[in-house]
Order: structure tokens, then sequence, then C-alpha cells
């Protein structure tokens, strides 16, 4: 079963029915239980850390999270769900965040002439292979919209080293190169959003549905 985490967020839907055109069901569910007992979480949505972390404690839900990721079953997040998970985001006048993750994410800077929110598509480079990657060009057109960025924590120790995200695709926009995707272990993050990227983000959504989170 995948479930797709209902926290009062927005665009939820569009991801069921992405899905459901490459051949796969997923329940939208806000209760602990269905959430726990998924064989695969995806976290999506639109809108601000803000308010995504006050519907999640608000639902009870983001302890839920935490305990999904770490019983080793893939997790998948989209947009403000690949912000979230890391431990602070600076939009709302700084927000904690899930903490699943270190790092931290940032607000694009305010250059004349270029537009914030990033809104549109831009290309992903892809930096390493990851199963949820097979069969998609790198170089390949994704839709983003988002004002901040995820900035992941630097492996300078062998602690962090341990634990940080690794990027699997960059983009750039405003003169920031940020992780346009990341992962580890059995968590898949990206912040573009795949439901609204055409064939190569259905053909993401379609790889994560068959992979073993390994």
């Amino acid at each position: 079963m995948i479930v797709i985490v209902d926290y009062n967020a927005g665009n939820l839907t569009s991801v069921q029915l992405a899905l459901r055109a490459e051949g796969v069901e997923a329940v939208i569910s806000r209760d602990p239980a269905v959430i726990a007992a998924a064989e695969r979480l995806i976290f999506p949505g639109v809108g601000a850390a803000g308010s995504a972390m006050e519907g999640l404690r608000g639902l009870r839900l983001d302890q839920t999270v935490r305990d999904f990721v770490a019983s080793g079953k893939p997790f998948l997040g989209i947009c403000i769900g690949c912000q979230v998970i890391l431990a602070t985001s600076d939009e709302d006048g700084g927000t904690a965040c899930l903490g699943i993750l270190p790092g931290a994410v940032k607000a694009f800077p305010q250059i004349p002439g270029v537009k914030i929110p990033h809104m549109g598509w831009n290309q992903v480079d892809f930096t390493r292979a990851h199963p949820v990657l097979a069969g998609i060009p790198s170089g390949s057109d994704f839709y983003f919209v988002h004002s901040y960025y995820p900035a992941l924590e630097k492996a300078s120790t062998r602690n962090v080293a341990a634990n940080a995200a690794v990027a699997l695709g960059e983009t750039e926009y405003a003169g920031v190169t940020f992780p346009a995707i990341y992962a580890r272990g059995n968590v898949v993050a990206c912040q573009f959003h795949t439901e609204k990227s055409g064939p190569m983000g259905l053909r993401l959504l379609k790889n994560f549905c068959g992979w073993n989170g390994g």
C-alpha cells in the first residue's frame, strides 16, 4: 500500500492522479495507523514551512513521519515535503522542521530582474546514479514552484558523513546551485513537482513505486 500524507496541504490529489496514470493506486490518509502500515510513503504539498509543520503537529503526524522513515521503508518528499524533512527553514521567520536529515532551507537572494518564486521548468543535472532516476536522462526539465531551497549539511566529519544526504541532481537559479533532488538511505526528496513534470516526472514516480529503499 502506498500512502500520501494528508496534513491539510494542497496538491495531494494531483499526486494520486499522477500515480494512477502510471497504473499505481495510492491512498490519501491522515490516520497514523494507516501511515505506519504503508509499504511506502509520499509526502507532497504546496505552501510554507510554518503551516506545513503546524498541520503535521496539529494532526500528531510529525512523529509518525519520523517513525516511518526510521522503519527503513521507502519515503519520497516532494516540494515542501522535500524541505520540512530537514532540520530548519528560514521561512516564516524561522521554522523548526522534522529534522529527519541534517540541513536547512534558505531563501533565494533578491537579484534585480530575477523573479522569486522560482516558477516554471528548469533543467536538473544528475550528479550520481540512483534507482529512482532510471531511464531519465541527465539534463531533463522538471517543474518548480518555490521561493526557498534545500541546503544540505556538508559532510565535514565522519559523523556527519554517515548521516548527511547526498545530492542526486542539481539546478541553478538566482545565482544559487541547489540540490533539486537528494537522497539518503530509504529517503528520496525532490524540490520539483514530479506530478507536474510530464513524462519524466511520471517516470520518477513509477521508479519510486518499484524501489526497495536500498
